[in-house]
């Protein structure tokens, strides 16, 4: 008994799959710009004063967002590459992990030091 339909069927569940993974980080990218550009408007007409720490929580609204959206393009080159694990898709799998991992890792960062520093400018201007 072959396992050719088989092969074939996960082959087509696999892609399936991968495009799910990068429509949802496409989405991710559009909702979470959309969020937070709504989110600051809404701000901006209470309080105009505060550009700097305006922009700060743009940054880290859609940072998050973006955080998101490259777990579910990692995820997705990890779907594809099953279905093809080759030597050099596994390789081409391994750099682009390591790019988006790092990536995510400095944003991840970037956004923990600011939180700090926005959460203290909020308060700041809160007092009169």
């Amino acid at each position: 008994m072959g396992t050719e339909p088989l092969t074939q069927s996960l082959a087509a569940l696999a892609e399936g799959l991968r495009l799910l993974l990068e429509g949802l980080s496409v989405a991710t990218v559009l909702l979470g710009l959309l969020a937070s550009l709504r989110s600051q408007l809404g701000r901006s007409a209470r309080r105009r004063a505060e550009g700097i720490a305006r922009l700060t929580d743009l940054r880290l609204s859609f940072g998050s967002w973006l955080c998101l959206a490259l777990e579910f393009q990692l995820g997705a080159d990890i779907v594809a590459t099953t279905t093809s694990p080759s030597r050099d898709h596994l390789i081409q799998l391994a750099v682009v992990a390591v790019i988006r991992t790092v990536l995510n890792v400095f944003l991840a960062r970037d956004l923990e030091a600011e939180r700090p520093s926005a959460a203290g400018a909020a308060a700041a201007g809160a007092q009169p």
